[in-house]
């Protein structure tokens, strides 16, 4: 299966463990990822705030090159799906945009992954944070189960895990008020953990890697914050994937992360 690729600028630099990790799981599932050549920003997340025609302009720019290949589009970053899609509805195009959650959550995918499995997460409790951005609005994503997205607790399920049901899963985690008011996404990352916790899980498994950083890199600050200790690794849904295919690069891709994972794995006899 051939699609065009648009990573995003993130997943270049902060959020390079998500970039590996989704071409990895998408080679082991043969999905070729051709990249959109000469991709420029999307825009995310301040140019909607700035100026509403440049919004717009700079993410019809990738949709007119995307089209000339006459594949599907699969993005990994929920703020570039988001403006990707609204850029669409106001070119009126005919490609189809996925988030990359949604694609790989779609029944022949996780057939696949199913026959693919060599290592079943079991001993993993786990709830799926998905953020904001991927499933809402609504009437901008297409999104039908935006009150409750299910696509990687379904993929979650097919690796074995034991996913916990929780209330959350679309709670906003402050996204890029880490910059200008750090203070209340401390306030709303707390609130996860606690409500993640609160449900028995002991990591958080997620598909934005705005809300990676926030759960991720300022954990022992919000602890620190609040006087409380937390230490709850922060997965990527692709990262959970070749995990259980038994996929080289899970090392590399773990060791990015602020709360090391790694221990929590081997207590589990999960890392090779």
């Amino acid at each position: 299966m051939d699609v065009t690729y648009y990573p995003g600028c993130s997943l270049g630099a902060s959020a390079k463990d998500y970039n590996e990790s989704t071409k990895a799981v998408c080679t082991a599932l043969d999905i070729r990822l051709n990249e959109l050549p000469e991709w420029t920003c999307c825009g995310a997340t301040s140019a909607h705030s700035l100026n509403a025609e440049l919004a717009i302009s700079l993410p019809i720019l990738n949709l007119s090159r995307a089209e000339e290949s006459g594949n599907d589009m699969i993005v990994p970053c929920p703020l570039c799906f988001n403006r990707l899609k609204r850029a669409k509805e106001a070119m009126k195009s005919y490609i189809n945009i996925h988030d990359l959650g949604s694609f790989l959550g779609q029944d022949v995918i996780l057939d696949k992954i199913n026959s693919l499995l060599k290592f079943p997460l079991s001993d993993i409790k786990a709830v799926c944070y998905y953020g904001c951005m991927a499933d809402r609005p609504p009437k901008v994503t297409g999104s039908l189960d935006y009150e409750n997205p299910c696509s990687m607790d379904k993929i979650a399920n097919t690796l074995g895990v034991d996913v916990k049901p929780w209330s959350y899963k679309t709670d906003c985690c402050g996204a890029s008020f880490s910059i200008s008011r750090r203070d209340i996404v401390y306030t709303l990352v707390k609130k996860l953990y606690d409500k993640a916790l609160e449900t028995g899980a002991e990591c958080i498994i997620v598909s934005c890697q705005m809300c990676q950083a926030n759960l991720d890199l300022y954990q022992e600050n919000i602890s620190a914050h609040f006087g409380e200790i937390y230490d709850i690794p922060i997965f990527y849904f692709t990262e959970m994937i070749g995990l259980a295919l038994g996929l080289k690069g899970v090392h590399k891709w773990l060791k990015r992360h602020m709360v090391n994972p790694v221990p929590f794995l081997e207590e589990r006899n999960l890392l090779r």
